[in-house]
Protein backbone atom coordinates (compact mmCIF):
# COMPACT_ATOMS: atom_id res chain seq x y z
CA UNK A 1 0.00 0.00 0.00
CA UNK A 2 1.56 3.36 -0.90
CA UNK A 3 2.22 6.17 1.43
CA UNK A 4 -0.43 9.21 1.34
CA UNK A 5 1.65 12.41 3.17
CA UNK A 6 -0.15 16.15 3.31
CA UNK A 7 2.54 18.55 3.72
CA UNK A 8 1.60 22.04 5.01
CA UNK A 9 4.01 25.33 4.15
CA UNK A 10 2.65 28.17 5.45
CA UNK A 11 4.70 31.46 4.30
CA UNK A 12 5.31 34.91 6.22
CA UNK A 13 3.18 37.85 5.11
CA UNK A 14 4.71 38.89 2.06
CA UNK A 15 6.88 35.56 1.35
CA UNK A 16 4.53 33.80 -1.11
CA UNK A 17 6.35 33.97 -3.98
CA UNK A 18 9.47 33.55 -2.91
CA UNK A 19 8.02 29.97 -1.31
CA UNK A 20 5.82 29.54 -4.00
CA UNK A 21 8.80 29.75 -6.11
CA UNK A 22 11.36 27.35 -4.30
CA UNK A 23 8.65 25.02 -4.10
CA UNK A 24 7.76 24.88 -7.85
CA UNK A 25 11.31 24.75 -8.58
CA UNK A 26 12.19 21.39 -6.76
CA UNK A 27 8.70 19.95 -7.79
CA UNK A 28 10.07 18.30 -11.19
CA UNK A 29 13.23 16.89 -8.97
CA UNK A 30 11.42 15.37 -6.96
CA UNK A 31 9.24 13.67 -9.30
CA UNK A 32 11.93 11.58 -10.37
CA UNK A 33 12.98 10.24 -7.23
CA UNK A 34 13.17 6.75 -6.80
CA UNK A 35 9.01 5.56 -5.60
CA UNK A 36 6.92 8.95 -6.15
CA UNK A 37 3.71 8.10 -7.10
CA UNK A 38 2.58 11.86 -6.34
CA UNK A 39 4.26 14.94 -5.49
CA UNK A 40 1.42 17.68 -6.09
CA UNK A 41 1.42 21.27 -4.89
CA UNK A 42 -1.89 23.43 -4.11
CA UNK A 43 -2.09 27.28 -2.59
CA UNK A 44 -4.98 28.65 -0.76
CA UNK A 45 -5.11 31.81 1.52
CA UNK A 46 -3.20 30.71 3.98
CA UNK A 47 -0.25 28.67 1.77
CA UNK A 48 0.56 25.63 0.46
CA UNK A 49 -0.43 22.30 0.51
CA UNK A 50 1.82 19.49 -0.82
CA UNK A 51 0.03 16.08 -1.72
CA UNK A 52 2.15 12.95 -2.11
CA UNK A 53 1.97 9.88 -2.40
CA UNK A 54 5.28 7.33 -2.09
CA UNK A 55 5.38 3.70 -3.01
CA UNK A 56 6.89 3.19 0.54
CA UNK A 57 8.26 4.10 4.00
CA UNK A 58 11.47 3.65 2.72
CA UNK A 59 10.72 6.32 0.00
CA UNK A 60 9.72 8.29 2.29
CA UNK A 61 12.90 7.87 4.06
CA UNK A 62 15.02 8.61 1.56
CA UNK A 63 13.08 11.49 -0.03
CA UNK A 64 13.22 12.98 3.78
CA UNK A 65 17.46 12.62 3.83
CA UNK A 66 17.74 13.40 -0.31
CA UNK A 67 19.34 16.58 -1.55
CA UNK A 68 16.17 18.15 -3.27
CA UNK A 69 13.95 18.09 -0.13
CA UNK A 70 16.93 19.59 2.52
CA UNK A 71 18.17 22.12 -0.08
CA UNK A 72 14.79 23.18 -0.17
CA UNK A 73 13.84 22.98 3.58
CA UNK A 74 16.86 25.36 4.02
CA UNK A 75 15.98 27.56 1.80
CA UNK A 76 13.03 28.19 2.67
CA UNK A 77 12.97 28.25 6.46
CA UNK A 78 13.57 31.80 7.37
CA UNK A 79 10.15 32.38 4.98
CA UNK A 80 8.07 30.42 7.08
CA UNK A 81 5.72 31.19 10.04
CA UNK A 82 6.47 27.57 11.36
CA UNK A 83 8.13 24.15 10.43
CA UNK A 84 6.72 22.32 7.90
CA UNK A 85 4.03 20.42 8.61
CA UNK A 86 3.78 16.87 7.64
CA UNK A 87 0.99 14.23 8.70
CA UNK A 88 1.37 10.81 7.27
CA UNK A 89 -2.64 9.60 6.33
CA UNK A 90 -3.91 5.96 6.73
CA UNK A 91 -6.57 5.66 3.82
CA UNK A 92 -10.13 4.99 5.09
CA UNK A 93 -11.65 3.81 2.35
CA UNK A 94 -15.66 4.30 1.97
CA UNK A 95 -18.17 4.73 -0.79
CA UNK A 96 -17.27 4.92 -4.40
CA UNK A 97 -13.94 2.68 -4.49
CA UNK A 98 -12.67 5.27 -7.54
CA UNK A 99 -14.10 8.21 -5.46
CA UNK A 100 -13.50 7.19 -1.80
CA UNK A 101 -9.76 7.10 -2.04
CA UNK A 102 -6.06 8.64 -3.44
Amino acid sequence: MSILIVATISPKPGRADAVREALTAAVPAVHEEAGCELYALHEDGYGFVMIERWSSQDDVKAHGAGETFNQLAEGIKDDLTEPIGVRMLTPLPAGDAAKGAL
